[in-house]
């Protein structure tokens, strides 16, 4: 009867987190989603642990303190410009557990118990392939997140680190960590080999996790952290089948699909593979400086003003440096000026903008922007051509016309938001730096595009009291 009541609980918990991962798809039903999900982790973990029955759960109570804490204080203090490089950091955590649950398997069954058994023999074939797989998996998760998390916080360089010969090194270490955990699985025989063969297996995909994410560029986090938080989900679920917990396989899946197919997604809007995505080392080139650029024109936030004083269409295209400046209730702010003169502002979001996935949705989500204001990138270009003034704050390579025009640029034939169409571009930039890509943006030279230099939420400020000054002299 006890097992039916668990059973019942676990598909319960295993229906909520596919019911709530299917909120997170929409901005209006993401905050429900996540409740959802969280509802379905909390029952999870209590389904188990009454499962296991007579457990210490001092370790359980620390464990939970301590992770709520931490947890806690990053949802208070984290900064919404942080939050891409603290998704990749709980990526990281999810694929370490991982290793750590793989690695206390093997403690209790075979180290501890000093057994001379392999571990196929002790667990079982699929069970010892699916410990090494926890091993690998969770290691070069926990790795490459982390140094994911030092690029995307500034901590290492956001450009690519090429190492001479990489590809080559990570081959033979690929195939080292396969034969060790060949090794472990299946011939090793005593408490000691075990021990050896776990500690190569952990070493060797920590460097493999390090190897994988130094060599990718800025311009590719949104790809990366998609792709480590599948590998999370992957690592997940492999720990599922060495506990033999059915929610854990399932809601790992689940992670793991979703990642994948948002990569995918990622890689498309880029119009790239992932394996050039891994080891093109895209970014690499040399930035450029502002001597490249021969016909720039620098506009002032008055001048800005009395353009959009007379706009009827108004797209915003917010990028990376809005994060950075905070500048999305300052946009939020503006907009609803202009609408209450009678424009229509819309906002153009490319789905590579900033540092994660949806990143500048949930930005712009931050400061209350009505989610039905935001339009994709398909949407939004056939829109340009009529469109009287479009602001782009922060963005760059994802509205260089050299996409479209240069056949030698690393970007050629990414798909980009067509701002150039549009009657006027104002540009809101801290200077002519160049983006991710390292390239000059030809956008700056466009005879419709006025410069605006300065953080990105002190110029829309400026902006937004000019208009009402010309507001009130009207």
């Amino acid at each position: 009867m006890k097992s039916d009541v668990f059973s019942l609980l676990y598909l319960v918990s295993a229906v909520l987190f596919i019911v709530g991962l299917k909120g997170l798809t929409r901005v209006r039903t993401a905050r429900r989603g996540n409740a959802l999900a969280a509802l379905a982790m909390l029952i999870a973990v209590a389904t188990t642990l009454l499962e296991l029955g007579s457990i210490d759960y001092r370790w359980i109570v620390a464990g939970l303190a301590v992770g709520s804490t931490i947890g806690a204080i990053a949802a208070v203090r984290v900064q919404m410009t942080a939050m891409p490089e603290m998704v990749a950091l709980f990526n990281g955590f999810g694929g370490g557990a991982s290793a750590l649950v793989a690695a206390s398997v093997l403690w209790l069954e075979l180290i501890e118990s000093n057994t001379t058994a392999t571990v196929a023999a002790t667990l079982g074939g699929s069970a010892a392939v699916t410990v090494f797989l926890s091993f690998l998996i969770g290691c070069v998760t926990f790795s490459g997140s982390v140094v994911a998390f030092l690029k995307l916080s500034g901590r290492l360089r956001g450009r690519p680190i090429m190492l001479p010969g990489r590809h080559y090194v990570n081959a033979v270490l690929v195939l080292g960590v396969a034969v060790a955990g060949w090794a472990l699985a299946f011939f090793t025989t005593d408490s000691d080999a075990t021990r050896l063969a776990c500690l190569v297996v952990a070493a060797v995909s920590l460097i493999v996790g390090i190897l994988m994410v130094i060599p990718i560029g800025g311009a590719d986090m949104p790809v990366v952290i998609s792709l480590l938080n599948s590998l999370s989900g992957l690592a997940a679920s492999a720990t599922g089948f060495v506990l033999g917990s059915n929610v854990l396989i399932i809601s790992g899946a689940l992670v793991g699909a979703s990642g994948l197919i948002l990569t995918q997604i990622m890689c498309v809007a880029m119009n790239r593979s992932l394996g050039n995505v891994l080891f093109s080392g895209f970014g690499e080139t040399a930035a450029g400086d502002d001597s490249e650029y021969q016909n720039v024109s620098s506009y002032s936030a008055e001048e800005a003003a009395m353009v959009l004083e007379s706009a009827e269409s108004v797209v915003i295209v917010p990028g990376y440096g809005l994060a950075v400046a905070q500048a999305q209730h300052a946009a939020r702010e503006l907009a609803d000026l202009l609408e209450s003169h009678g424009a229509k502002v819309t906002y153009a979001i490319h789905p590579v903008a900033g540092r994660m996935p949806g990143h500048m949705n949930v930005l712009l989500a931050d400061a209350d922007v009505p989610y039905e204001k935001l339009i994709e990138m398909d949407a939004a270009n056939p829109e340009m051509r009529t469109t009287d003034a479009v602001i782009v704050v922060g963005a760059n390579d994802v509205v260089n016309p050299a996409a479209e025009t240069d056949p030698d640029s690393p970007i050629h034939g990414m798909p980009i938001l067509r701002v150039f169409e549009a009657q006027t571009v104002l540009m809101i930039k801290r200077s002519l730096s160049p983006g991710f890509a390292g390239i000059k943006n030809e956008l700056f030279e466009r005879d419709n595009t006025m410069m605006v230099f300065g953080d990105g939420k002190k110029i829309l400020q400026a902006i937004l009291a000019e208009l009402k000054e010309l507001s009130a002299a009207a």
